[in-house]
C-alpha cells in the first residue's frame, strides 16, 4: 500500500520472506547472543544455577526443568527458539549433547520432548536459483514440534516442518515433511513406520515388558 514503510531484513526474518542475514543490524544483534553462547557452553556442569540463567537470556520462552547439554550450537544461541528468543521451549524439555539450531526464525517444542544427540532443527533455506544464491540471499521458515516427543540421535529436522504430539522418529532420520500426532517415523526422508499403540504400554523394547504399576506411579 502508498505510503508503508517496505520491510527491512530484520523484519523479513519472520515472515518467509527473502532476505539479506549479513545486515549490519542482525550481524550485531546475533553477536550478542552468540557470545552469551559462549558462557553457557563453558559454564561448569555443576553450575546448573548459572546455567539456567543464561538459558532463560537466550531463550524466547523456557519452561521450568529445560536442560540442554553442552555443547549447545545455535545461530542465534537460541535466541528464536521457544526454548532462545527464537527458541521456545515447553516445561521438563530435555536436550542431549549436540544440539544445533538454525534459528533464524522461531522453533517451538512443546513439554516433555526429549532430542537425542546430535539433533539438528533448521528453519533456515536458501534459493535454489544460484544467482541469488551468491547474492547470499536466505529466508526462513518456523518448526513446530509437538508435546511428549521423542527426537533420536541424529536426527535432522528441515524448515517449515510440524510434527504433531507423541511422536517418536528414529535415529538418523530426516524429516522433510509434516508428521501427525502418535506416530513412529523413521528414514530418509522420514516416513510413519506406524501408529502409537498398546502394544507400546506393554513393551518398551523387544519382548522386555512394562511393570503396569508404573502407569499408576
Amino acid at each position: 500500500m502508498k505510503g508503508l514503510k517496505p520491510m527491512g531484513n530484520l523484519e523479513k526474518m519472520h515472515t518467509g520472506d527473502l532476505y539479506l542475514p549479513d545486515d549490519p543490524v542482525i550481524e550485531k544483534d546475533q553477536q550478542r547472543y552468540l557470545d552469551r553462547l559462549y558462557d553457557y557452553n563453558h559454564t561448569r556442569p555443576s553450575d546448573r544455577t548459572q546455567k539456567q540463567a543464561i538459558l532463560h537470556e537466550l531463550f524466547a520462552e523456557i519452561g521450568t526443568n529445560c536442560y540442554v547439554e553442552t555443547p549447545f550450537h545455535a545461530n542465534f544461541g537460541g535466541h528464536h527458539v521457544h526454548f532462545g528468543h527464537h527458541v521456545h521451549f515447553g516445561h521438563h524439555v530435555y536436550a542431549n549433547f549436540n544440539l544445533t539450531l538454525v534459528d533464524d526464525t522461531h522453533i517451538y517444542v512443546g513439554d516433555h520432548t526429549m532430542i537425542g544427540p546430535n539433533v539438528t532443527i533448521a528453519t533456515a533455506g536458501h534459493p535454489i536459483t544460484p544467482d541469488l544464491r551468491a547474492k547470499n540471499y536466505q529466508y526462513n521458515m518456523p518448526v513446530h514440534i509437538g508435546k511428549n516427543c521423542w527426537l533420536g540421535a541424529g536426527v535432522i529436522v528441515l524448515p517449515g516442518i510440524t510434527i504433531g504430539n507423541n511422536v517418536v522418529i528414529g535415529a538418523g532420520s530426516i524429516v522433510t515433511k509434516d508428521l501427525p500426532a502418535n506416530v513412529v517415523a523413521v528414514g530418509n526422508p522420514c516416513h510413519v513406520l506406524r501408529s502409537v499403540s498398546e502394544h507400546d504400554r506393554e513393551f518398551y523394547f523387544k519382548d522386555r515388558q512394562i511393570d503396569p504399576a508404573l502407569f499408576e506411579a
